[in-house]
């Protein structure tokens, strides 16, 4: 039997709530970066371990840096003076049953692979040298994955906390950013980089959002084109977020440090659309939370997700279950307004046996929380029973983790 406890939580919705402060770091900024790669690196390891191996093998790349390299911005195009440099860290498996697992090669390769596919104006072989500081994982922790069985036990004791619905709020945050980086909006305003972050507050009913957004030099000639360019772009993100949103109030702000007449250092450029290229470095786990955003007003996981092995490391598996049970239960079990679940793992211990999984639900007046209770119970264990599906799920990459 499995430990589940199901709780009612007595306290306001935070939709009714009168503060609410999200944030996204988007696809270009620098700790985005380090996220997005060290767990795409994640995935081609596990791809590679299924194919040598038949399973996957004992790896987290969890730990990366990306130091900012150094720029001269100008108008009209500016120069790249020292490439930025990604440091990929922790622990891999290099060999299995006498053969080698490519590991550095697997990374560096990935890595270029994302440079290229997600940030236009980023030559990896030019612009990002790469260190490989992946070290053989210690005997404790690999022997964990020669003992087999349908699923594994935790390497780690932890704890990991989602939730749902997302507030109106969250997804005007997480829909604004994603909307600024689609491939419509660039086509649109090729000027704009991919180093977008937005930074929501909501009070009552009132929405502001400041938007910091990277502008590429090559495309602006002078201080003056470039604040009319920001100018339409601002003009388009107003109409967007209006007609997307059913806010009482929504004010928007674009690059609020700027200040005319100071020429080009007033003003937000970057030669390759990341501040990364000169201004700011990047680390796995100090960008977005599991579900893409970072929400002041919720309980927090300290666990970065983004790299950890996808079938041992409860800082992965359960960091991203949670958001999918309490999304379930948000779903499916009418009534539940608003969820809360916990995971808390102990190392060695199966991964589907987690010490608690508690779940706090905010109930519908008049609701029978019995029922509410029972329904949830039923949920929590069937996606705890097929825990090993939902792996399998990560180690292809199918659920984004920031």
């Amino acid at each position: 039997m499995r430990n589940i406890i199901v709780s009612p939580l007595r306290q306001v919705p935070l939709e009714e709530q009168r503060i609410e402060v999200v944030e996204r770091k988007g696809l270009g900024h620098p700790d985005t970066i380090c996220d997005s790669i060290m767990n795409e690196v994640s995935v081609a390891l596990s791809r590679e371990y299924l194919k040598k191996a038949g399973t996957v093998l004992h790896h987290n790349i969890d730990k990366s840096l990306l130091a900012a390299g150094e720029v001269e911005t100008r108008f009209k195009g500016g120069i790249v003076k020292k490439p930025m440099k990604l440091i990929f860290g922790d622990r891999a498996t290099y060999r299995f049953n006498g053969d080698e697992i490519p590991v550095e090669e697997i990374a560096v390769k990935t890595a270029k692979e994302w440079f290229r596919k997600n940030l236009r104006f980023v030559d990896p072989d030019k612009h990002v040298k790469y260190q490989v500081e992946i070290q053989p994982g210690s005997s404790a922790l690999t022997d964990i994955f020669r003992r087999g069985g349908k699923v594994l036990e935790a390497n780690d004791t932890s704890a990991a906390v989602g939730w749902a619905p997302l507030t109106k709020t969250e997804l005007a945050v997480l829909n604004t950013e994603n909307y600024l980086n689609s491939e419509g909006f660039k086509r649109r305003f090729p000027e704009t980089g991919e180093d977008i972050k937005v930074m929501g507050f909501r009070k009552d009913d009132e929405l502001e959002l400041t938007i910091s957004m990277a502008f590429v030099d090559r495309f602006i000639e002078n201080e003056k084109q470039y604040f009319e360019k920001k100018s339409a772009v601002l003009e388009d993100i107003n109409q967007y977020v209006t007609e997307h949103n059913s806010f009482k109030k929504i004010e928007v702000q674009l690059n609020t440090l700027d200040t005319p007449g100071r020429g080009i250092n007033g003003i937000y450029l970057t030669v390759l659309g990341t501040s990364a290229d000169g201004a700011d470095s990047g680390q796995v786990g100090r960008g977005n939370r599991v579900n893409g955003l970072i929400s002041l007003n919720r309980p927090q996981c300290s666990e970065a997700a983004a790299g950890k092995n996808p079938v041992s490391h409860v800082g992965k598996i359960y960091n991203l279950l949670t958001h999918r049970i309490a999304s379930r239960i948000n779903m499916q079990v009418s009534d539940a307004r608003e969820v809360y679940v916990w995971l808390l793992s102990k190392i060695g211990r199966p991964i589907d046996e987690p010490i608690v999984a508690a779940v706090e639900i905010i109930p519908s007046d008049g609701a029978s929380f019995d029922r509410i209770r029972k329904e949830a119970e039923e949920i929590v264990d069937y996606e705890l029973e097929n825990i090993d599906k939902f792996c399998m799920e990560l180690a292809q990459g199918k659920t984004p983790v920031c």
